[in-house]
């Protein structure tokens, strides 16, 4: 049987984020045209692979929280694809019952993510658009794992930022927000260069029109204001809305704080109440 990296480079002969992202993260699940559009941003911004893992590492240590809450299902939107400690196996090594639905709207990323989940009898990989909260809802594998009755976990690192401003990102936290039942949680992280030096935030511009051009998405960069303001009507939990790197991070791990991509990302948990 042909493994991933092994299928003929025809196969795919255009860049897809969420294998430019995996391959960020030393994953496997990319080919070479993603690996080419990838080294190509990071001539735009040298540390966007440092951002990638950064962003990984709050997503790992979001779950880790919440499954300590007693959190047990999990919705992942934006998910791309399921590699590289992601959702599942950090919930699974606390909680083996844990349920998690990964949701992505981009085919290639579902149809790889199904292959990576196949038994696994709690994780399902559904393609729908997390920017349409019903498509997610409504989803088959999502009624069937996700009991909205109960407490769930909302994970938004990677939808945010592909939601422009006349989507009403605001709107979007918000009817993800009720449709959870108290005491859910809502785990957000979004892109920002407002602590970036002068440097930074031009090679931030250059990276965000090089991702438009290679993979046809467009990200956008928030200041903290507008990101704290999608936590309205939470309880924000310890620390806050802070950088990536200092929401609750692991004791004895020291952060670089000399990397540029320190200062571009925010994340925080909220709980619905």
């Amino acid at each position: 049987m042909t493994t991933f990296a092994e299928r003929p480079a025809a196969v795919v002969d255009v860049a897809n984020i969420a294998r430019i992202y995996d391959y960020y993260l030393g994953g496997l699940y990319n080919f070479e045209v993603d690996r080419e559009k990838a080294e190509r941003i990071r001539t735009m911004l040298p540390s966007v692979d440092l951002l990638a893992r950064a962003n990984r590492d709050w997503l790992r240590r979001s779950v880790r929280f919440l499954v300590a809450q007693g959190i047990d299902q999990f919705i992942d939107l934006a998910s791309g694809l399921p590699t590289v400690n992601n959702t599942h196996e950090v919930a699974h090594a606390r909680n083996p019952q844990a349920r998690v639905v990964y949701v992505d709207c981009e085919p290639s990323a579902v149809r790889h993510g199904e292959e990576i989940l196949a038994g696994e009898p709690l994780i399902a990989m559904i393609e729908a658009d997390g920017r349409d909260p019903e498509q997610v809802w409504s989803h088959p594998s999502t009624r069937e794992l996700i009991d909205l009755s109960r407490p769930v976990g909302i994970l938004m690192g990677g939808l945010l930022v592909f939601v422009d401003d006349a989507q009403d990102p605001a709107a979007l936290v918000d009817a993800y927000r009720n449709a959870c039942a108290p005491g859910s949680y809502l785990s957000i992280s979004h892109l920002s260069d407002d602590l970036a030096d002068e440097t930074t935030r031009i090679q931030v511009g250059r990276m965000t029109d090089a991702y438009l051009a290679g993979v046809g998405q467009q990200l956008y960069v928030r200041d903290r204001k507008v990101i704290a303001s999608w936590f309205e009507g939470m309880e924000l939990v310890e620390p806050g809305l802070t950088l990536m790197a200092d929401w609750r991070p692991d004791p004895g791990l020291a952060v670089d704080a000399q990397t540029a991509s320190r200062a571009l990302g925010y994340g925080a948990t909220a709980r619905v109440l």
